[in-house]
């Protein structure tokens, strides 16, 4: 029976599939160590980034959004990466109105 690898050996291995995609796509990406995750920016838009994670759920090891939306399952990077650059061509999130007069 195969040794199983840590959790966190996983979800770097994830992780780095994911940021493959990611630069692919003419995005950056920087892992951060503890917990391991996915700091994501678009060099035209640094003020703007994105943290991914990835975690293990009954189904299996998917991605997840800084605010824990699901991306797609972990085994499908570039599933993952589409949706990532769709959240990055929407641009950054709106401030709420009532802040606006703060």
């Amino acid at each position: 029976m195969p040794r199983e690898l840590p959790r966190e050996h996983t979800r770097t291995y994830f992780l780095g599939k994911l940021a493959r995609e990611l630069e692919l796509r003419g995005l950056e990406c920087a892992l951060r160590p503890s917990p391991p995750s996915l700091k994501v920016t678009d060099p035209e838009t640094v003020m703007f980034s994105e943290t991914v994670d990835c975690a293990a759920g009954a189904d299996g090891w998917v991605y997840r959004l800084s605010w824990g939306e699901a991306l797609s399952p972990a085994d499908d990077p570039s599933l993952a990466a589409d949706r990532i650059v769709k959240v990055f061509a929407s641009g950054p999130p709106q401030r709420r109105a009532d802040l606006d007069d703060l």
